[in-house]
């Protein structure tokens, strides 16, 4: 990600940029940060994550959204790009009615990348923590066969679990699902790059 040029922006300036613009900006900080493009891999694993997901939540009463949907953590007021949001049982809480901005995800998955891996991990990661209604966050390797799970206890901590067994299978609670590492890595050969 790559910053505008030096501005301290409000809040209500980068959604009127936002809203205009073809690209993906996030906000954070009071800085607007161009979205670079995902590489094949990334869009691949974002793909079989979203297939393995919405197959298993037909019917659930939950909404997916992949990349597009901007998420709003209020204890920030940073606006954020996830490359997968879940959202079940009660509406999606939106920020306004450009309904472009969900307040409420029960889910949420980063497929890293080498240039955002850290944010994801660290900043991000702490600032979702802030959403009430976050339960799971998944972070998926695109550079390896891994998945990190982490899961909100009912006293607010977090525990991780890590897999790299491709015959594994991820439970996320949150939503009543599953994921195999297969599924999410089908098609994903790392030797080839």
């Amino acid at each position: 990600m790559s910053a505008l040029p030096e501005k301290r922006w409000t809040v209500e300036e980068y959604l009127a940029f936002e809203r205009a613009s073809e690209e993906r900006h996030e906000f954070i900080n009071g800085q607007i940060y161009l979205m670079s493009g995902a590489s094949r891999k990334h869009n691949l694993i974002v793909f079989n994550l979203a297939l393995a997901l919405g197959n298993q939540l037909r019917g659930k009463g939950c909404e997916t959204y992949l990349n597009e949907m901007r998420v709003k953590i209020p204890s920030t007021n940073n606006y954020t790009y996830p490359d997968v949001t879940i959202v079940c049982g009660e509406d999606a809480e939106l920020e306004d009615d450009e309904f472009d901005t969900l307040l409420n995800p029960i889910l949420i998955v980063e497929v890293l990348s080498p240039s955002t891996e850290n944010y994801d991990r660290g900043k991000k990661f702490q600032s979702y923590r802030t959403l009430a209604s976050l339960r799971e966050y998944v972070l998926v390797s695109q550079d390896k066969q891994q998945i990190e799970h982490y899961i909100r206890q009912d006293d607010g901590q977090w525990l991780l679990s890590d897999t790299t067994d491709i015959d594994a299978i991820v439970t996320l609670p949150s939503i009543n699902c599953t994921l195999k590492l297969a599924d999410v890595y089908e098609n994903i050969n790392f030797e080839a790059e």
